[in-house]
């Protein structure tokens, strides 16, 4: 994929402000300030993003120990650039990546993401985890 599309993996490549931009088209991440956004890239163990005419488009994080497990956040692509296979080309580039490509089990939690997610080997594994949480609000 190119179209203009530029592919990166670095949390430098990103920008509080942009992402916050990207958050406000989720409905768990509307509410995130640039402040709690800053803090989360600081503490993020990678990110990859993609940009369009040097615009944000899509945006993945990784939290991982780089050997043994990872655990995928906030996969994200602007509604104007969906459909348009960006985030499955960000998924391909952030799974593919070196650091990440032999790490065997990389989880996620998702209620609405699982179609997405299937063709990249994520599926539901019942019973193989529980999440448990502290309640927090989401608006």
């Amino acid at each position: 994929m190119n179209g203009g599309y530029f592919f990166y993996d670095s949390k430098h490549a990103v920008f509080p402000e942009e992402l916050a931009n990207l958050y406000r088209f989720t409905r768990w991440g509307k509410s995130r300030s640039i402040e709690d956004i800053a803090r989360m890239l600081e503490g993020t163990s990678m990110c990859f993003s993609v940009r369009h005419e040097n615009h944000l488009v899509a945006f993945c994080r990784m939290l991982t120990d780089f050997v043994y497990r990872a655990s995928l956040w906030d996969i994200m692509v602007h509604p104007d650039h969906q459909g348009k296979k960006v985030g499955t080309s960000l998924l391909d580039y952030a799974l593919g990546h070196p650091s990440i490509k032999n790490i065997p089990l990389i989880i996620t939690y998702t209620s609405e993401l699982g179609p997405f997610l299937a063709p990249h080997g994520f599926a539901p594994r019942e019973g193989a985890m529980m999440l448990m949480r502290r309640p927090i609000e989401y608006s």
